[in-house]
C-alpha cells in the first residue's frame, strides 16, 4: 500500500513537472532601449534577465520607474553568453556583436526596427509578445492602443495648422518618421514637408523665425546645458514663439513606438484647441 502510494506521488509529481515545463515562459534579455520598454510592458518580471542601463534613464525612457525593479546589464556579447537567455530582443542598428553571440549560443533573436508610424506599434507589440510567450498580453495591449488611437485621431484637412518639431542642433523632423505621423493624427501638417525639407538636417533658426510654423514643438532629449540643447532656449526663438505658439514634448514619448506615444497626440490636440494660455509641457 505504501509502495503504491509512493508510485502515485512520483507519477503525479512527474506529470506536474511536465506541465510546468510545457508552460514555462522563456527568459529574455534586451539590448535596445525600445525593446527594453516593450519587454517591461509585456513580460512577467521573472522573465527579464537583463535590460540596458538606458531603461532607467527618465530622459530617455517612459517606463524608467518600472525599470528600477528589473536587472540591467551592458549590451555586450560577454553578458549575453553569461546570462544565456532563451530570447534576445534588440534593434537593427546596435549591439550587432551581442546579437550574433546570442544567435551562436542558441537563443531566439528578434531585431525590431525603429517605428516609423503609429501603425508599426501594434505589429511590434505582437512580435515581442509572441516571441516571449505572452500573446494574450500582446492582444490586450494592442486592443487598448487601437481604441485610444481611434478616439484621439483628428480628421485631416488641407487647412490644418502647421507644426515644426525642432530638436537639438536645430534639426527638424521630416516626413516618414514617427513624430511626423503623430502630427498628422493630432491635426497638424508637418512644416518641414511644406517647405520641402525631406531629410533630417540642420535648419537655421533665422529661417524658422522669418517663415514661422503655427506651432513650434521643442523636442527635448536630455538634461544639461549642452550647446546642442541650448539652441532650443535661444531668446530670439522664445520671443518669436511666445505663449501658446510653442510646446515642449520630451523626446522619450516618440523616441520609441510605445502605447505611451499616444500621450504626445493628446498634448498636441490640447495645444491645437488652446486659444491662449501658457506653454504646455511634461516635466
Amino acid at each position: 500500500m505504501i509502495k503504491r502510494s509512493l508510485w502515485a506521488c512520483i507519477i503525479a509529481f512527474g506529470a506536474c513537472a511536465v506541465v510546468g515545463q510545457a508552460y514555462a515562459l522563456p527568459r529574455v534579455a534586451s539590448l535596445n532601449l525600445c525593446t527594453d520598454q516593450l519587454l517591461l510592458e509585456l513580460a512577467q518580471p521573472e522573465q527579464i534577465v537583463g535590460l540596458t542601463p538606458l531603461a532607467r534613464d527618465c530622459w530617455s525612457a517612459v517606463l524608467c520607474e518600472q525599470a528600477q525593479q528589473a536587472p540591467v546589464m551592458r549590451p555586450t556579447a560577454e553578458n549575453i553568453v553569461a546570462l544565456h537567455p532563451d530570447v534576445v530582443l534588440g534593434g537593427v542598428y546596435t549591439a550587432a556583436v551581442a546579437m550574433q553571440a546570442a544567435r551562436e549560443s542558441g537563443a531566439q533573436v528578434l531585431a525590431i526596427p525603429p517605428a516609423k508610424s503609429l501603425a508599426d506599434i501594434p505589429v511590434q507589440i505582437m512580435q515581442v509578445a509572441t516571441a516571449i510567450g505572452v500573446p494574450e498580453r500582446g492582444h490586450a495591449l494592442v486592443q487598448a492602443f487601437e481604441r485610444r488611437l481611434a478616439a484621439l485621431t483628428q480628421p485631416r484637412s488641407q487647412t490644418d495648422p502647421t507644426a515644426a518639431v525642432y530638436a537639438a542642433n536645430g534639426f527638424v523632423t521630416h516626413a516618414g518618421t514617427l513624430p511626423d505621423d503623430v502630427l498628422a493624427h493630432a491635426g497638424f501638417r508637418n512644416y518641414s514637408t511644406i517647405i520641402g525639407q525631406h531629410r533630417s538636417a540642420h535648419f537655421p533658426m533665422e529661417v524658422l523665425i522669418a517663415y514661422p510654423p503655427d506651432l513650434l514643438i521643442l523636442d527635448r532629449s536630455g538634461r544639461g546645458n549642452s550647446l546642442a540643447q541650448s539652441l532650443l532656449d535661444h531668446p530670439a526663438l522664445q520671443e518669436a514663439f511666445a505663449g501658446k505658439r510653442h510646446l515642449n514634448i520630451p523626446a522619450r514619448l516618440w523616441l520609441c513606438g510605445l502605447p505611451q506615444t499616444l500621450d504626445s497626440i493628446a498634448l498636441l490636440k490640447a495645444a491645437h484647441r488652446a486659444e491662449n494660455g501658457p506653454e504646455r509641457q511634461i516635466p
